[in-house]
């Protein structure tokens, strides 16, 4: 994971700019690095994960023109060896070395080319203008503002630009920015033409792209590891990715001391594919000790987000501080495609899609917020194979009413793609339980037992009012935004709203997030 920012204007407040930038020096350890263009500053911090000499570094240049780029590119190789053939010469082995030849050739078409996850900032030499884009879901992150002079200033995160900007939002995923507007180039949740293949059809392209997906993603120059918590999604990813490598691949899990409901699944798993398994336990005295660097961390009040990054959070530290992997394989963006407990209520396929449409939108403020920050935090590099773009974009076209929970099993497609000898069948049919609640129900019990402890009922009905966007309903979400304005002072709408099942919904009027709430909940916590 890297961390780049870019001015794009003649900057006369270096200082700022670069007090800024290095509010995100952990997401690039390795090196750091600003240019001035003549026309702007472009920043770079380097996690050396492809190409790790030195010759790697960021921004890179040609003829005047600059880039910076936090990304993979998967399949460089080919676009790499067309490029030399028209005459390109490269310097490293770094994937996004390919970007400013690339844009060359192409202009902005070329973002709709990359099989990537990515953001960038780049400044054309030739028209002096400055171009950034993102990923079509957002898996990396941007985000932009307004200096005091009007200037447009991206960066990696919000705290880059917290102090430089009255107003932080994030860049929107699929879109680039040029000549002050920003404009879609792909809009992933689009379905042109709906796929109504067989069953058994649709369970074996399911099999086939996430494979794919997976492969493409053990490919680093840096050790790569990935997280397990037992459940079906990263089950799944170790599975794949064990069969792919020809020695142990290295699994993590985290629980609570009292009561982890993962790591017994988690062990089950790494026993089954041979991985070298660790357990990281948790505590109390821990969550309620990181709360307050977590929610600065994340940039979000959200209850759900910020939940479920405890365990991630100190699992990814101890990962830091204990082995020398750079690269973290996740099983995050399987729920938004193949559906949540609560999808299970959703009155229509319709609806269905509709829904999973909206989440796969959203996800860059939530589910993909927090795998990035909890790793990236720790200098690491997180890398989603549910993320696949050719996989998602399947997904999304499968005929909704083969999605939908009509089989007594959510997401059974993916389970069904499966079936053999992956997992252990009662994994692969394991029920879902929310990461949050699964490494134990104490951990939120702790974090909703010391919010009631901060407030009385009159303290609560008072405080919680004084926000207008996304008001706090609990004593634990009021908490979470107390900590987060203190951080991130009237940043709020970077969030649009709480995560929540859909309360349109019959069965998923609720006011908690958690899917303990929900009556289908059944065996999950088990």
């Amino acid at each position: 994971m890297c961390s780049i920012m870019g001015y794009c204007d003649v900057c006369t407040d270096i200082a700022a700019f670069t007090d800024g930038f290095m509010e995100t020096v952990s997401r690039g350890p390795d090196d750091s690095r600003i240019v001035d263009t003549g026309h702007g500053l472009l920043g770079f911090h380097r996690l050396s994960i492809m190409g790790l000499t030195p010759e790697g570094m960021q921004p890179f240049a040609l003829d005047g023109s600059y880039v910076v780029c936090n990304g993979e590119i998967y399949g460089y190789e080919t676009c790499k060896a067309k490029l030399q053939a028209k005459g390109y010469t490269f310097q490293s082995g770094s994937d996004c070395e390919i970007l400013l030849p690339l844009y060359r050739e192409c202009g902005t078409e070329m973002f709709q080319l990359l099989d990537a996850e990515f953001a960038l900032i780049l400044f054309d030499g030739e028209s002096k203008q400055f171009i950034a884009a993102r990923d079509p879901i957002g898996i990396r992150p941007l985000y932009y503002g307004y200096d005091k002079k009007g200037v447009i200033v991206f960066a990696s995160e919000a705290k880059n630009l917290v102090g430089m900007c009255d107003k932080v939002m994030p860049f929107p995923p699929g879109h680039y920015y040029k000549g002050g507007k920003f404009i879609c180039y792909d809009d992933i949740t689009k379905v042109d033409k709906v796929c109504y293949d067989d069953l058994e059809t649709v369970c074996a392209n399911i099999h086939e792209k996430l494979i794919a997906g997976v492969k493409k993603r053990l490919v680093a120059d840096a050790k790569v590891g990935f997280l397990l918590s037992g459940g079906l999604d990263s089950s799944l990813v170790c599975a794949i990715a064990a069969r792919e490598s020809k020695t142990p691949i290295h699994t993590f899990a985290i629980g609570m001391r009292e009561d982890a409901i993962d790591l017994k699944y988690a062990r089950i798993v790494a026993d089954y594919i041979g991985s070298d398994h660790t357990e990281v336990i948790m505590t109390r005295e821990q969550v309620l000790d990181s709360l307050d660097f977590v929610i600065k961390m994340l940039g979000t009040f959200d209850i759900t987000t910020i939940r479920a990054s405890m365990g991630m959070y100190l699992m990814c530290k101890w990962i830091h501080e204990n082995t020398d992997i750079r690269v973290l394989l996740t099983g995050e963006i399987s729920d938004e495609l193949f559906g949540y407990k609560y999808t299970d209520f959703a009155p229509s396929p319709e609806e269905f899609q509709k829904e999973a449409e909206k989440r796969v939108r959203e996800l860059h403020m939530y589910d993909v917020l927090r795998a990035d920050r909890c790793i990236s935090v720790n200098s690491l590099e997180a890398r989603v194979p549910f993320g696949d773009l050719d996989f998602v974009r399947y997904v999304l076209a499968v005929d909704p009413a083969k999605k939908v929970n009509i089989y007594g099993k959510g997401k059974y497609l993916l389970r069904h793609a499966f079936e053999g000898d992956y997992l252990p069948h009662d994994i692969l049919y394991r029920e879902k339980a929310a990461f949050s609640d699964a490494v134990g129900h104490s951990m939120v019990d702790h974090l909703k037992a010391f919010a009631e402890e901060c407030y009385s009922d009159a303290q609560f009905e008072t405080r919680r009012k004084q926000f207008a966007h996304a008001q706090p309903f609990t004593k634990e979400s009021l908490l979470y935004r107390e900590i987060f304005e203190k951080y991130y002072p009237g940043q709020s709408e970077m969030i649009v709203d709480f995560w929540m099942p859909n309360k349109a919904w019959e069965g998923c009027d609720v006011n908690d997030p958690s899917a303990r709430v929900l009556s289908n909940y059944g065996a999950s916590g088990e």
